[in-house]
């Protein structure tokens, strides 16, 4: 029997096809940035600012939640919407797709996958690099979970339209936050520093001019005082003050010799107390002198002049009278 050769050529449909190609390393490389560093931008700005807000504030909590919702969103972009469309942002945008034997990877693998990144980064980087030298392009992470990044025919002609979308509002969200801290936080902040500043210096000399007087300027230095105290507190100095001038006219001289701006309350850039240490003397005649001590607690509110006034007057040490010289 003869052999007979079959020499028809080959078509294009005998070919075996080829599987897509892996993908590149610099279109890797842009997919990740794509999928990721928006969102870290966002929450790298969240985490600084909820840092700068009062720790009881609720300032905090906003820049919380919304780090917390651009984390959610980093996670479905890249946990659940490759399982469910074969793609993230990124991915869609440069053609490529994380794929197992030809197939979607589900969302525990691709979990597995980000978590073995760790392990690229911890090897010096070296892992990240790898797809340079490895014949599947391959990162160490691909080789644990036996994934590949191929290139596949994915929808790219509104991918550009969609990332320039969400960079934007990453970038504007970003953004305004940074200026509902500075206008909420910082300067309130700053306010507060302010005012701490002001009680500091004014709250023992108003204390002085208060509680001071003589004998022969009692109705002026009465009036002055009256002027240091708001309207709630006014009637309550009249009354003490009435209560002073029953008896015979007398000279009373404070000043302060110890005092600290207390943070219970809270200072606030209308409201602030203070705690001091007063000392005294009272009397007319030099030989007849009584030195006097006290301890107080005074409440200030800033006036809408802007001038800090005496809101309450509490005396915690009642005063101790010596005579001179005792």
């Amino acid at each position: 029997m003869t052999a007979v050769l079959d020499t028809t050529p080959a078509t294009a449909a005998d070919e075996p096809t080829p599987g897509p190609a892996p993908a590149s390393w610099p279109s890797r490389a842009g997919a990740l940035a794509v999928d990721v560093l928006p969102g870290l931008g966002v929450i790298a700005t969240m985490v600084l600012l909820a840092l700068a807000s009062p720790s009881d504030g609720w300032e905090r909590w906003v820049f919380t939640v919304l780090g917390g919702l651009t984390l959610f969103a980093m996670a479905v972009n890249r946990l659940v919407l490759p399982n469910a469309l074969g793609w993230t942002l990124g991915r869609a945008l440069f053609g490529i797709a994380v794929l197992r034997d030809g197939e979607r990877v589900g969302i525990v693998r691709l979990t597995a996958r980000d978590v073995a990144h760790v392990l690229d980064t911890l090897a010096l980087g070296i892992g990240w690099l790898w797809p340079l030298w490895d014949k599947r392009n391959r990162t160490f992470a691909d080789m644990l979970t036996r994934t590949e990044v191929l290139r596949v025919d994915a929808p790219t002609s509104n991918m550009r339209r969609v990332v320039a979308t969400v960079l934007i509002a990453a970038a504007v969200l970003s953004a305004a936050a940074a200026g509902f801290g500075y206008g909420v936080v910082y300067r309130y902040e700053r306010a507060v520093d302010g005012a701490r500043q002001q009680i500091a210096e004014q709250g023992p000399r108003i204390v002085e001019q208060m509680l001071s007087y003589g004998a022969d300027t009692m109705a002026d230095d009465f009036a002055r005082a009256q002027g240091l105290a708001t309207d709630g507190y006014r009637d309550q100095l009249i009354g003490q003050q009435e209560a002073v001038q029953t008896g015979p006219p007398t000279t009373n001289e404070y000043w302060a010799v110890n005092s600290a701006v207390l943070t219970n309350p809270p200072v606030t850039p209308d409201h602030a107390a203070m705690l001091l240490a007063m000392q005294g003397q009272r009397g007319n005649n030099p030989d007849d002198l009584k030195f006097i001590t006290a301890t107080v607690v005074v409440n200030f509110d800033k006036s809408s002049d802007g001038q800090w006034r005496v809101a309450n007057l509490t005396v915690l040490k009642k005063p101790l009278m010596n005579q001179a010289g005792q």
